[in-house]
């Protein structure tokens, strides 16, 4: 059964939340308040993680960047706010997507449901090994059957989403991808969504493989260097 932790102060959310996704089928632990919920995040048994922006404590923005110094779980960060702030800070943080308090449950499962695929594509399966190839692109390589990212030989970690990101472009190399495919293709959206979310990520991935290798293309989209 899947595992979520959900963080969050509001007692009223938080017990609605969690029964309404005990009923797909998902195994809930909660938290309260964010030290909690970190120590909780940190003792790991997780597939995905649900933080509230607000929280006493330890606020969601401080417990995804403290989880995210060591793990690359999947989170979803809810946002009693949806114009900007708040958002951009978690997104900055290492969060994988956002939805906005009150979250209406169809949209928040289908967002779960799309984290956790992106996961699954980031865990290589015992027969992908064989099946590999290595795609360099300068000091960048990128083995696709064991899904590991080497910069200058050295192991470069990434969260599922950054990784995801990364496969699809490395499956398009010097092809611009405009944002509204990437939301499509690496969010599993089917509606239009925030291009902040992609923006944000692309800054994560920059650096950690290199500013240099990822290209705007301003007023269309991103494209990978391959030189």
């Amino acid at each position: 059964m899947t595992s979520l932790l959900l963080v969050e102060d509001d007692t009223v959310i938080r017990t609605s939340v969690a029964l309404a996704l005990e009923r797909y089928g998902y195994r809930m632990t909660t938290a309260a308040d964010g030290l909690t919920g970190l120590e909780a995040a940190q003792a790991g048994g997780h597939d995905l993680l649900l933080l509230d922006v607000m929280l006493p404590g330890l606020d969601g923005i401080s417990v995804c960047r403290r989880i995210r110094e060591t793990s690359q779980v999947p989170i979803l960060m809810m946002s009693a706010r949806g114009d900007g702030l708040d958002i951009v800070a978690g997104l900055e943080g290492g969060a994988d997507d956002y939805v906005v308090k009150p979250v209406d449950l169809p949209v928040l499962v289908a967002r779960i449901r799309s984290l956790l695929r992106r996961a699954t594509v980031a865990q290589p399966t015992p027969g992908q090994a064989a099946a590999s190839a290595v795609l360099a692109f300068g000091d960048l390589s990128i083995d696709t059957g064991a899904l590991e990212v080497r910069r200058a030989g050295q192991r470069v970690e990434l969260a599922p989403t950054e990784l995801r990101l990364l496969l699809e472009f490395a499956a398009n190399p010097g092809i611009v991808l405009e944002r509204a495919t990437l939301l499509r293709t690496v969010w599993d959206y089917g509606w239009d969504g925030d291009s902040r979310v992609v923006d944000l990520c692309v800054q994560r991935l920059r650096k950690k493989i290199g500013a240099e290798r990822i290209e705007t293309v301003r007023g269309f989209g991103y494209k990978l260097c391959v030189t």
